[in-house]
């Protein structure tokens, strides 16, 4: 007898730790001890105070948290106080939207100089604009490299969709141009922009996989930049895919002998499908965010 969809509700809400994905593809190369992997919460559709969103990581095992960069200075504050008690790693997050070139560059430099003065282990740029010109956003990309050399902290910029490096044939210039360009992987947005899962971008992806220094673990597809749950077996190809090129950023860094970020960065709706009328989210965030956290402990720690 089919389910109907309060039934349907009910009975994937008990089972949502055991609707488990098969084992994902094994990784081909040996993780060290000492590789050091840290994997931060992010309070994107949390509801709660940043306490309160401290502690849940903590308690969640989490190494820290990446959120957007507080400007006022009660916030720092209460930021570095919380960061303090619960000993948690930071990252931030730092982006403007001003569609007028001098207006987006002037806000983004003074928010960048904000974030710099809480000593982060790296700052994650949502920067300039998809509409920008080439010469426009690599100006905002070298002053950013020019600020994390004389500041010590690392800056990346991230593969957002509406920002500098929306897709992967973009990308690929300005990676190509500017060698001391680092990103943010969020490879999620190049599938949605690409409708495609890449497979004819190899050489745009494998570029941006050397430069990779920080990932958020979304994992999108051609329709979407998020699938609807991770744990879901429809996925599981998808799933492949995504820790293939993962795979790749961790062995790199293994090889470099460098420290790699992640942060699972699942999001609310309308990024999770949400139901018709109602808008209620089709399975718990948190969840899932913790659930793909754990699969990277168990591949890559």
């Amino acid at each position: 007898m089919p389910l109907n969809r309060r039934d349907f509700l009910s009975t994937a809400g008990l089972a949502g730790g055991s609707l488990l994905l098969p084992n994902l593809k094994p990784i081909s190369f040996s993780v060290p001890a000492q590789f050091e992997l840290l994997i931060l919460a992010t309070n994107w559709g949390f509801q709660g105070t940043l306490e309160a969103f401290c502690a849940k990581a903590k308690a969640d095992e989490y190494d820290g948290i990446e959120i957007w960069a507080p400007r006022k200075k009660k916030e720092q504050e209460k930021l570095i106080k919380s960061l303090e008690k619960y000993s948690l790693s930071l990252g931030v997050l730092v982006g403007v939207g001003a569609s007028d070139f001098k207006q987006h560059f002037k806000e983004f430099k003074a928010y960048l100089e904000d974030a710099i003065k809480l000593k982060p282990l790296f700052i994650n740029c949502h920067s300039g604009r998809d509409y920008f010109s080439f010469d426009q956003n690599r100006q905002i990309i070298e002053f950013s490299n020019e600020l994390a050399t004389s500041s010590g902290v690392p800056i990346y910029h991230e593969t957002h969709r509406a920002r500098i490096l929306f897709a992967a044939h973009i990308s690929k210039r300005f990676l190509e141009t500017i060698p001391a360009l680092m990103i943010s992987l969020d490879i999620s947005h190049w599938t949605n922009v690409a409708a495609s899962l890449l497979m004819d971008q190899k050489k745009a992806v494998d570029l941006a996989l050397s430069r990779t220094r920080h990932i958020h673990s979304r994992v999108g597809h051609q329709n979407a930049p998020q699938i609807t749950d991770p744990r879901a077996p429809e996925w599981q190809n998808v799933m492949d895919i995504h820790f293939a090129w993962w795979d790749k950023v961790v062995q790199s860094h293994i090889n470099l002998g460098k420290r790699l970020t992640m942060t699972t960065e699942f999001g609310p709706p309308n990024y999770m499908t949400a139901l018709p009328f109602t808008q209620q989210p089709i399975t718990n965030l948190w969840e899932i965010n913790n659930y793909m956290k754990d699969l990277w402990r168990k591949r890559y720690q």
